[in-house]
Formats: structure tokens, C-alpha cells, sequence
């Protein structure tokens, strides 16, 4: 089952039917809020959104072989980073119940 996609667009739409407010306020609005998030994670620092959830990046271990899928050419991965977002409780909660 593959749930339905919800775009950056279509919350703009959202957003503006609630608000009153223009799509291109709300626009330049939300490409700051996710500028801000994405240079918090750089920083290495931990993004929380009490409610929603919390944004990080974590250190994934590197390996010794890996293989690509297309060459099948075997070659090491070193540490790297990976964004992780953890829901927050009522996120959590609200979700339990979607799927029952």
C-alpha cells in the first residue's frame, strides 16, 4: 500500500486557504524554514520540533566491501552521514492509530 504524496506545493495551497496569507509569502516562508533545519543538521546540530519530531545527522558506519549494483565492482565506504528524523510523541501516538 503506497499512501498518497503530499508536495511542498500543495501545502502552500494548504496553508494559504487557512491563513489568508499569499502562496508567495508562504512560499519564501517555508524555503527558509527548511533552509534553517538543513543548516542546523550541517552544523551538526539537533533540530526538535516539540510534537512533530526531531531532525539529526548520525554517523553510519563505513565498510570494508560494498558493491556496486550496476558494475558489480567491489569498493570500501567510509564513515558518512546520515539526516534521521525521529517522530515526537503525538506524532507517534496519532500515527499508532492511522493504520488500525
Amino acid at each position: 500500500m503506497n499512501p498518497e504524496k503530499l508536495t511542498k506545493a500543495e501545502i502552500i495551497e494548504h496553508i494559504s486557504e487557512k491563513s489568508l496569507v499569499s502562496k508567495k509569502v508562504i512560499h519564501e516562508i517555508l524555503d527558509s524554514f527548511i533552509d534553517e533545519i538543513k543548516v542546523a543538521l550541517l552544523e551538526d546540530r539537533v533540530v526538535e520540533l516539540r510534537g512533530f519530531g526531531t531532525f539529526e545527522i548520525r554517523t553510519r558506519k563505513g565498510r570494508e566491501k560494498a558493491r556496486n549494483p550496476r558494475t558489480g565492482e567491489t569498493l570500501p565506504v567510509s564513515n558518512h552521514g546520515v539526516p534521521i528524523f525521529r517522530p515526537g510523541k503525538e506524532l507517534k501516538s496519532e500515527a499508532w492509530l492511522l493504520r488500525n
